[in-house]
């Protein structure tokens, strides 16, 4: 459907609208998208949360580690809730940037329909 009125738009455009879409450029990648979540006023706090979350989940896996070792019940509960407590607490956290990458998408894609608008006033 997306890619429906992506075309649509694209062929409703006039020549030198469609130039100055391609300087704007396309909607970026998956991967530029994360890298742009370490830049601007949220940069910091992402790179804190994702070595927050790193911590998390090797101390988690250590638990983990040390839960699969133990012989006793007690022992094992000991290792195994906090193990379970910081890999779920790890994944909590890496969810948590996904708003600030969808918040990037929203700024862009409301630039593109800024730049229309303005090339609509201009005719």
């Amino acid at each position: 459907m997306t890619h429906d009125i992506d075309a649509l738009i694209a062929d409703t455009l006039k020549a030198e609208d469609r130039a100055l879409l391609d300087r704007a450029g396309a909607e970026p990648g998956y991967f530029r998208q994360l890298g742009e979540a370490f830049t601007g006023p949220t940069g910091w706090p992402t790179m804190v949360l994702v070595v927050a979350q790193t911590v998390m989940f090797i101390a988690g896996v250590w638990a983990a580690w040390q839960f699969f070792q133990a012989t006793e019940p007690l022992q094992a509960l000991r290792w195994g809730l906090p193990s379970a407590v910081l890999i779920l607490g790890s994944l909590v956290v890496k969810l948590s940037i996904w708003p600030a990458i969808h918040a990037n998408r929203t700024i862009h894609a409301l630039r593109r329909l800024e730049l229309q608008l303005a090339l609509r006033r201009q005719d």
